[in-house]
This record gives structure tokens, sequence and C-alpha cells, in this order.
């Protein structure tokens, strides 16, 4: 395993074990969704670099914008469970009390 494999792989998990044992605040979860699209997108981007391929060069890019538009909804997400809620906390986020 190459010392670049490993540090995207490891920012992955460090992105992964985040999102499932860090729980408490919505920002945080999407914080590590966050790191984990990025280190996706990275790794994706240097992948299409050493194939030098054309069409492997568009998916980066692709998931670039569908990492924007998920990072999108989950602020307005925020946004409106802030209102609502007045607070981003999971464990007063009831689906069953809407």
């Amino acid at each position: 395993m190459t010392p670049v494999h490993f540090s995207f792989s490891s920012a992955f998990m460090l992105g992964l074990m985040g999102l499932a044992f860090h729980r408490t605040h919505l920002l945080s979860a999407l914080l590590c969704l966050e790191g984990m699209m990025l280190s996706l997108f990275i790794a994706l981007s240097l992948w299409a670099l050493q194939s030098d391929s054309i069409v492997s060069s568009t998916s980066p890019m692709l998931l670039l914008a569908f990492s924007a538009c998920e990072a999108s909804a989950g602020l307005a997400l925020l946004v409106a469970t802030s209102r609502t809620h007045g607070t981003d906390r999971l464990q007063n986020l009831n689906l069953l009390q809407c």
C-alpha cells in the first residue's frame, strides 16, 4: 500500500468513524460527510490523472457537483431543524413528533 493510498484511506475511515461514533450535533455529522466526500474526490482525481483516459477525467467533476448539492441540502436541513427545534442536537430530533 502506497503512502498516498494509505492517507486517503485513513482520511475516509476517520470521517466514517466520526460519523458513526460522534453523532451529537447535525453540523458535526455534516462535516464528517464532507470530509469523506473530499477524500473520495481527491482519490478519484488522482486515479483519473494516473489512468490518462478522457472518460475517467469527468468523474471527479461529477462527484464534486454531487458533493456541492449534498452540502447545500444538508445546510438547508440544518437551518430548518434549528429554526423548528431550536437546536441541532440529533437526540432531540424525533421523526414521530412532526
